[in-house]
């Protein structure tokens, strides 16, 4: 899942970058987030998961989060649905998509192959709270650039500590950057996703 403002197409270029093996019978799918009025951009319209009102916990898009959650859970079930088993599917995403891949991948009732977040944060953590204890828990791949100016590398690792003590394993990397991706970081993924799948 792409970040705020971005599409689809935004992440394929990586693809190659991973580095994985030509025996990893992998399928990658980049959905599309609709365009909406965004509320800190002076209402301008764009590809977002959710609308973004301002930067305190009470100013999350809860009807905004949860909708898109609705239509990442019916991807995976449509791939369910065609013979693939939960166990082989990772949700993945930067920025906002890294938040609805944890919201969304941690409120499945069946245990997925994985979790990546890149330079996000956890959203509505104390109404997950209750589910994550009851939920499999599957391993999630975290990673922040130390000097990012969106989503702070605080908040970042705030939800990291969150997830770690809500019993999840989770690989935590930080890198010298920014609200970016950087080569390390994406060599990283492809070891972590070698792992996974093998």
């Amino acid at each position: 899942m792409h970040g705020l403002g971005a599409d689809a197409n935004d992440f394929r270029p990586i693809i190659p970058q991973l580095e994985l093996s030509s025996d990893l019978p992998l399928r990658f799918i980049f959905p599309n987030a609709p365009k909406i009025p965004i509320t800190i951009n002076n209402g301008m319209i764009m590809r977002a998961w959710y609308d973004v009102t301002g930067f305190d916990r009470r100013d999350q898009d809860e009807r905004g989060i949860r909708q898109s959650a609705t239509w990442i859970d019916e991807i995976v079930t449509h791939e369910v649905d065609q013979g693939i088993p939960p166990q082989r599917i990772v949700l993945a995403g930067f920025s906002q998509g890294g938040a609805m891949t944890l919201f969304a991948g941690l409120r499945r009732s069946e245990l997925l192959g994985g979790l990546i977040c890149l330079s996000g944060y956890l959203p509505l953590d104390q109404e997950l709270e209750p589910l994550v204890t009851e939920m499999p828990k599957p391993p999630i791949f975290q990673a922040h650039g130390t000097a990012d100016p969106i989503v702070s590398y605080t908040l970042g690792q705030r939800s990291h500590q969150w997830l770690r003590d809500a019993g999840c394993q989770v690989e935590w990397h930080e890198y010298p950057m920014g609200h970016q991706v950087c080569l390390e970081e994406i060599r990283h993924i492809g070891d972590w996703l070698t792992t996974v799948f093998s």
